[in-house]
């Protein structure tokens, strides 16, 4: 018996299948005709557009005055060196402002096969320990000082110019380190009806960042961009106890688990057992998360340090009425 709609159909079912570490695929169904591809499109583009990474944009050699200059006892010219440099794919250890920009000054003495290995310290670590720099020969000794920002997209040296010291060679900065986003849609029958659409991500970064924690990243700059039409607040996955308020709390702890930025094996530990709201693990015990099917201690230890990071630690005591509000929001939800 047919019927006439008064909502579209909520999509139920999300699949996350780990192909390798830097890469994923992520199934989610069922959707209305049509559906799928106005949520897909805008996902990859904000994918491949605004996933932040690290990239060097200022480059400073002992010695050199500009780009198209040599530099005595390497092997390479400074272009060269540069191009290879650029490939290197840098994640920065510190965080905040600090985690923002940072300058570093090396010095190597030949004769030796200059990689990305080389460039690691306290400060800054490669993905990409096993790319060439460059070759320095014997009894010489090669000089530089690079800085290393955040950013998103590909910004051109032009524009970074006038960003840097004057006595630095500015670079064109690769931010993105996403390095593949496509996405198929298929059909799939929900009661009798084969119309309806499941969206396939197929998500690949460079190292610099998990696939899920960008996939993560990209949803949540969808929703925060569609929040000036007045969404609704609970569903931005920006989460911040922020105020003692009752309904303020409750907002907070009604996002979806997806805001935490779990791996995608602790996320889907989760999911498998019917886990979708911060809350939920709010109001669970130490033993009740260690009793989760699957729930290692890695899991268990990455989820409690997120609940520590969101004020609410394991087996913290949360006001009764709090908890009364909580269990029945959780169950109108999911009901």
């Amino acid at each position: 018996m047919k019927t006439i709609k008064i909502a579209p159909y909520i999509p139920t079912d999300i699949n996350i299948e780990e192909i390798n570490k830097n890469r994923i695929k992520i199934a989610a169904y069922p959707f209305e005709s049509g559906y799928a591809i106005t949520l897909a499109h805008p996902i990859r583009r904000l994918l491949l557009s605004s996933s932040v990474g690290y990239a060097p944009i200022g480059l400073k050699i002992e010695g050199v005055a500009h780009e198209f200059d040599s530099v005595r006892g390497i092997s390479e010219d400074v272009s060269p060196f540069i191009v290879n440099l650029k490939n290197i794919r840098f994640i920065n250890k510190a965080s905040g402002e600090q985690g923002q920009q940072v300058v570093i000054n090396y010095s190597f003495k030949g004769p030796m096969g200059l990689t990305g290995a080389d460039l690691v310290n306290d400060v800054l670590d490669v993905v990409n320990k096993d790319a060439y720099l460059a070759t320095i020969n014997e009894d010489a000794v090669l000089d530089f000082s690079i800085i290393v920002q955040k950013g998103m997209g590909y910004v051109p040296s032009e524009d970074i110019r006038g960003m840097i010291p004057e006595d630095y060679i500015p670079l064109d900065a690769y931010f993105t380190p996403v390095k593949k986003a496509v996405y198929e849609i298929e059909n799939v029958l929900v009661e009798d009806n084969p119309s309806y659409e499941k969206i396939v991500f197929d998500i690949e970064t460079d190292g610099q960042v998990e696939p899920y924690k960008a996939f993560q990243e990209a949803i949540a700059t969808m929703h925060l961009q569609m929040s000036i039409f007045g969404a609704d607040v609970t569903a931005v996955p920006a989460i911040s106890k922020g105020s003692s308020d009752d309904i303020t709390e409750l907002k907070d702890l009604m996002v979806k688990i997806d805001a935490l930025n779990l791996s995608a094996r602790c996320f889907n530990c989760l999911d498998r057992t019917g886990i979708r709201y911060v809350g939920e693990l709010v109001l669970m015990t130490e033993n009740d998360l260690k009793n989760i099917k699957n729930m290692g201690k890695k899991s268990y230890d990455e989820i409690a340090e997120k609940l520590q990071e969101l004020g609410y630690p394991v087996d913290s005591e949360l006001p009764e009425e709090l908890k009364l509000s909580l269990n029945k929001k959780i169950t109108k939800m999911k009901s």
